[in-house]
């Protein structure tokens, strides 16, 4: 192939990510003009009430941003004491092991299961639990959308911690063993250390894949547009709003919901940005 056109594909290509992400952005920001236009951005970010009768038309995304981050803070929360054992078994009390490549296989396949299983699995067999155990009337709330969404991102959290974890330099571990050190003492004064940027990064990359979550939380959330007042309320996700009401939005009611839907953009670029930070400070090892 001739090296300019090889050099003009390459252009072309690596132009192409940046110009869909500009393209979509602006996009958002001019559909969602006339709501922040019509409440003023503060006002439409910590108001709670969302009503669409006409003529008194009032939106409001704070129940929805409440309702995003505590599912997502919950998620967080009960992902990591299994991750975290994950990503250690694998990539430093077993690495090399045929029941780690084992138990890494199983924890990737989690990660390619398409999200509207983990909906129905939560749906049919996690919901009637929570009803049994009298924690939720309904079953479906923040805490069952937060259950699933942390089995879901527990495949990205721990595959990301594992290969931080093997990154560490062995002549650190070695040194450590020879003057005496447990294998506790390494991981506490070594690994940690070493790799917890890394780890940290891993969370919040995990964090990011919550965020934008749409079926499996519009399944299991309860779909209502009320503030959420504890871990067992029924409520609504950024995202699970804008599923539920998109088709049949119009006006003012749409470019509500595309204003959230910018809201949940900027969030999710934030904390990616965020994330892509830390990992490139974690492999200055």
């Amino acid at each position: 192939m001739n090296d300019k056109l090889y050099r003009a594909i390459l252009f072309i290509a690596a132009v192409t990510i940046p110009v869909v992400c500009g393209g979509v952005l602006f996009a958002l920001v001019t559909d969602a003009h006339d709501a922040f236009e019509h409440f003023g951005f503060f006002r439409f970010i910590t108001s709670s009430e969302w009503s669409y009768t006409e003529g008194a038309e009032q939106y409001g995304a704070l129940p929805f941003i409440t309702g995003t981050l505590l599912t997502t803070l919950l998620a967080l929360l009960f992902c990591i004491p299994f991750s975290l054992p994950v990503a250690f078994f694998v990539g430093e009390y077993f690495k090399g092991t045929r029941v780690a490549a084992v138990l890494s296989t199983v924890t990737d396949l989690l990660a390619g299961i398409p999200s509207i299983i983990y909906g129905l699995w939560g749906f049919y067999t996690l919901r009637p639990v929570i009803i049994a155990l009298n924690i939720s009337p309904q079953g479906s709330g923040i805490l069952t959308a937060s259950l699933v969404l942390a089995i879901m991102i527990v495949p990205y959290a721990a595959s990301l911690s594992a290969e931080f974890i093997k990154m560490v330099p062995n002549e650190l571990k070695e040194s450590a063993y020879s003057l005496g050190a447990t294998r506790a003492e390494v991981v506490r004064n070594i690994i940690f250390p070493v790799a917890g940027s890394g780890i940290f990064s891993s969370y919040i990359l995990a964090i990011g894949r919550a965020l934008g979550e749409t079926m499996t939380v519009t399944m299991l959330i309860g779909n209502t547009n009320n503030m959420p007042t504890s871990i067992t309320s029924t409520g609504n996700s950024m995202a699970s709003i804008i599923a539920n009401q998109f088709g049949e939005a119009d006006g003012l009611r749409l470019s509500s919901l595309i204003a959230i839907g910018l809201i949940l953009f900027l969030i999710t670029a934030i904390i990616n940005v965020i994330g892509k930070m830390m990992i490139k400070r974690a492999r200055i090892i």
